[in-house]
């Protein structure tokens, strides 16, 4: 898939997987021109893939499948939790709400201040629906997801995230983690509680303490971070399915190995489940060029 932003074109890869111990795929994805996981054939879904199709101008702005309004060069992951199908609904609601929200709040002018603002917003929106079904629903109540994102305008990538889903940025060579952890292990990190190389296997580790779904994500993420884009930088938005069992220098691996960002996405999601991951695993990799 390609995509222009700015002077720089992106190629976009995405892959996912409900894995070997899930029943439902509680993750899900927007990509532009593409949509969400929801809006895949029973097929698509079995297979793990998503297969990559080209964008042109004509099509690029054209709502997809299963989405309100798209928008172009934004591309989500969310992972979701909860009983039944509550992950599944929160995560849907994330990649179909904040995409929406985005489109009516920005203009093609707006500085990074007024960027920053509407992603929040549009986060903070997103959250608010979630909480609402899941008190007026009960075979929601409780729900919540993660959720990363990436906007890419005017050759700056606009990067957010809620939960343990995470952004990567590789280049050079040297992959940088782009977002925080919001798990109570990392939070004994920053408090100095505990060493870094003790959170892989303590118990707090996928315990959060802000998600999508609970208010003290009311005003969105406290950080919209703001990077610049060089061509040849490559990016990748993965829920913690791979990271839970891959490190980040493999990751690295995988994403100098691969000039195609589709066979990336794939090597990666299929690098986790040999890897014993026990969860869903869903990576996007946009490549800029």
């Amino acid at each position: 898939m390609t995509i222009t932003s700015g002077t720089a074109r992106l190629m976009v890869g995405v892959c996912t997987t409900t894995g070997r111990y899930r029943e439902h795929n509680e993750d899900n994805f927007y990509v532009p021109g593409v949509g969400t996981i929801h809006s895949l054939t029973p097929a698509a879904l079995a297979s793990a893939r998503m297969p990559a199709a080209p964008i042109d101008e004509s099509t690029a702005g054209e709502p997809a499948s299963g989405v309100a309004a798209a928008l172009d060069n934004l591309f989500i992951v969310a992972d979701g939790m909860g009983g039944q199908l509550a992950g599944e609904q929160a995560s849907q609601l994330a990649v179909e709400l904040i995409p929406k929200e985005l489109r009516g709040r920005l203009e093609p002018d707006d500085d990074d201040r007024k960027v920053q603002g509407a992603v929040r917003m549009a986060v903070a929106s997103a959250n608010r629906e979630i909480i609402a079904q899941s008190h007026v629903m009960p075979e929601y109540t409780n729900m919540g997801t993660t959720v990363v994102l990436a906007l890419f305008r005017r050759d700056r990538a606009y990067i957010a995230g809620i939960g343990d889903s995470r952004v990567y940025r590789l280049r050079e060579g040297e992959i940088q983690k782009l977002t925080r952890d919001h798990d109570l292990a990392s939070a004994l990190i920053d408090a100095g509680t505990i060493k870094p190389d003790e959170a892989e296997h303590h118990r707090f580790r996928n315990v959060l303490y802000l998600y999508l779904g609970s208010p003290d994500a009311r005003d969105g993420p406290d950080d919209v971070r703001v990077v610049d884009v060089r061509p040849g930088d490559k990016f990748l938005l993965t829920s913690d399915g791979l990271t839970g069992v891959v490190r980040d220098s493999v990751m690295a691996d995988f994403l100098k190995r691969h000039a195609d960002p589709q066979e990336s996405a794939q090597a990666l999601v299929q690098h986790a489940l040999v890897s014993d991951s026990r969860d869903n695993v869903t990576c996007v990799v946009i490549h800029a060029e």
